[in-house]
């Protein structure tokens, strides 16, 4: 099987690119290296991996690469509401514009499987809950063109959709935007955080069960196609100021301040069901422990040797 993964030397796609090669599937990845990452370099001596530095806007060479695989991943993004709004016309035009091009030149033998976002969600019902078939109510730039971006895709019955949660864990091409992460970062190097609408939640999922998810999708495809499914921890559907709270079991000096004189800028607050993809077996391998004492484990490196500056 050939696959293609737009953004595969990023923070998911080089996880996935080696795992999915570690499978013996035939893997493209295409990649602007636009953070000049080196996150590919161990697996360059697989014959199975293919590399495209090329950006996906570029129509002609994207088209080729689309119509020689079996199977699309476009991880290829803007990934976040405040890069977004830093950048709203090229986060549209990567984040909307290149997939609706893909999804008009992929053919219906051709499986694509899509990870969104549960930032669709925006705000749950009066319980805060959600599920595949809850109402989507996306508040920022970046959940509006997922959302609608999804509706494109579920338009053809070769598609999955994976509604992420917020992602964390290590990665070869590190992020410490994603809200795990930078709360382990600022508890090992800040010593404190503060708070703003303390009690919104959100839930999370390890990088390398995405992984997971995507690799089982892709040996039980039936199960799958023409379906949406919530990717996340059932475990980890947890306020910021209970996930603050549980860095500290493993941090004890971490300082944690609530404050209400402003707004958070992201106002998503939920809580995800996951029963869908659990019902076809999917059992995440990683805890939210396992995360905290993963990047805890990281920083120490960039401790000793950059002073925490990354």
């Amino acid at each position: 099987m050939k696959i293609l993964i737009t953004g595969g030397a990023g923070y998911i796609g080089s996880v996935l690119t080696e795992k999915l090669l570690n499978k013996n599937y035939k893997v493209t990845v295409i990649d602007n290296f636009m953070f000049s990452q080196k996150s590919l370099n161990h697996l360059m001596h697989n014959n199975n991996l293919k590399v495209e530095n090329n950006d996906i806007r570029n129509t002609y060479n994207f088209k080729t690469l689309i119509n020689k695989n079996d199977v699309i991943i476009p991880l290829a993004a803007y990934v976040g509401a405040p890069l977004c709004l830093k950048d709203p016309v090229n986060a549209h035009q990567v984040n909307f514009e290149s997939n609706k091009y893909l999804l008009k030149q992929i053919s219906n033998s051709q499986l694509i499987i899509m990870p969104t976002t549960n930032s669709g969600y925006g705000k749950g019902d009066k319980n805060g809950f959600c599920d595949e078939s809850s109402k989507l109510n996306p508040l920022s730039k970046y959940a509006k063109d997922k959302v609608e971006i999804e509706k494109i895709l579920m338009e053809r019955e070769n598609s999955v959709s994976f509604r992420l949660a917020t992602v964390f864990g290590s990665s070869p091409r590190m992020r410490f935007d994603l809200l795990v992460n930078d709360f382990v970062y600022k508890a090992y190097f800040d010593k404190y955080i503060v708070l703003f609408e303390s009690n919104f939640r959100r839930n999370y999922i390890h990088v390398k069960d995405v992984c997971n998810a995507i690799e089982m999708c892709l040996e039980k495809t039936n199960k799958f196609k023409g379906e949406i499914f919530n990717v996340g921890l059932s475990s980890a559907n947890l306020t910021k100021l209970e996930l603050a709270n549980k860095i500290k079991e493993y941090i004890k000096d971490f300082v944690i301040i609530q404050e209400n004189f402003t707004k958070d800028t992201d106002q998503r607050d939920y809580l995800v069901s996951n029963k869908k993809i659990e019902k076809l077996g999917f059992k995440p391998m990683f805890s939210l422990d396992d995360g905290i004492k993963e990047i805890s484990k990281l920083l120490i490196t960039f401790r000793r040797f950059t002073d925490g500056n990354v």
